[in-house]
């Protein structure tokens, strides 16, 4: 598969992508092109007019999924996304490679000696998949559920009522509606494909634990100068920040609410697995969207030396900028209660009204200032 330059930053209209979708040479998969449906320096430029501490977040690290651009397969990606669902990532590459290996008998017969990353090169199309029988997907170690979430997924592609097109075409209601309608597919796995994936730049994923706690440290810190990101040295990432991702502490901050109690929802992949980084062995509690997963495009936390830059109060031009205020109902004192684990208010951090009104000077932006948010979202 052709990939474009990563460092791309061409853009076009929502809808102006579809007619640039890239068909295979045997038209078995229709690619999403890689391009934006807004401008990267626009998006930038706003945040930073809202929030100037925002110029010296985009500097520290690069919003990998708005600045490297890929084309990829939206099956692929949602495929791999309910295969890893739930289980470690040695056990998410096993089972994708013996699913491969069920449609390409010219795989290698394990997984180190081929680069699952271009996993798009093995991977079966969605008619291939919709004609396999339950049973034999079984065969390469998936649970009866995921069998049947597979299975679904591909004859919803195959009969039409998904393609890249429509992906593409539908309103961020429309594209919700159209996913969930999928076995095994829910609100939070949507908003992260919307994000990483359809690189869509006004997602908010309320009900996301990690992005709550991000958004609550970024503004108490704008309106409490004596906060301060403090994170156990054990935590503490042992290499670069840049352009890195970790695997266990941000996923386990990134649990969706609901999804700890009743849903198998997990971060969908962007057409690729990736072994999972060894910086750093978080501890706490584990959820069930975030056992050991390999699904994390998440950035690597910040550390304390981001105090500089979140407790700034000017624009690099030396321009004095004044904060907005809280939304009514909300304290410096609430947030810093919110921000003790024990004191979660119903085992969230922000209301859903709480952080759209903290959020709303970032529109049309969110999905921008939401990725760094997980970078915030490390456990003290």
């Amino acid at each position: 598969m052709e990939l474009l330059n990563p460092t791309a930053r061409e853009s076009t209209s929502q809808a102006a992508l579809v007619a640039e979708v890239v068909a295979t040479n045997d038209n078995s998969r229709h690619l999403v092109p890689a391009k934006l449906s807004f401008s990267f320096e626009d998006a930038r430029d706003h945040l930073i007019r809202v929030d100037p501490r925002f110029e010296g977040i985009f500097n520290r690290l690069p919003c990998r999924p708005f600045e490297h651009l890929e084309q990829f397969d939206p099956f692929i990606t949602l495929a791999t996304s309910i295969l890893g669902q739930q289980i470690s990532w040695k056990a998410a590459r096993s089972i994708t490679h013996k699913f491969v290996k069920l449609f390409n008998a010219d795989v290698p017969e394990t997984p180190g000696e081929y680069k699952l990353t271009r996993i798009s090169d093995y991977f079966p199309t969605a008619q291939q998949v919709a004609k396999m029988d339950h049973a034999s997907l079984r065969t390469a170690g998936l649970s009866g559920r995921k069998a049947e979430y597979v299975l679904d997924l591909a004859t919803r592609f195959t009969k039409g009522e998904l393609t890249t097109e429509k992906l593409l075409k539908a309103n961020d209601d429309e594209l919700y509606d159209m996913l969930t309608a999928v076995r095994g597919i829910g609100k939070w796995t949507v908003d992260m494909f919307a994000i990483f994936s359809l690189r869509r730049p006004d997602i908010l994923p309320i009900g996301d634990l990690g992005v709550q706690r991000g958004v609550a440290r970024w503004f108490l810190s704008l309106h409490a100068p004596d906060y301060g990101l403090v994170i156990s040295p054990e935590k503490l990432p042992k290499g670069s920040e840049e352009e890195t991702t970790n695997t266990t502490t941000v996923a386990q901050a990134s649990a969706s609410a609901e999804e700890v109690e009743v849903d198998e929802d997990t971060l969908p992949v962007l057409g690729q697995v990736a072994a999972p980084s060894k910086k750093s062995n978080g501890k706490g509690k584990k959820s069930a969207s975030s056992k050991d997963s390999q699904l994390d495009p998440l950035p690597t936390p910040f550390t304390p030396s981001v105090n500089k830059i979140l407790n700034a109060r000017s624009y690099s031009s030396g321009e004095s900028y004044e904060p907005p205020p809280l939304p009514r109902g909300l304290t410096v004192s609430m947030l810093r209660g919110r921000l003790m684990a024990r004191k979660k208010m119903k085992g969230v951090y922000l209301t859903a009204i709480e952080i759209e009104d903290l959020t709303e000077i970032w529109r049309p932006y969110r999905s921008l200032g939401v990725y760094y948010m997980w970078a915030l979202a490390e456990e003290v």
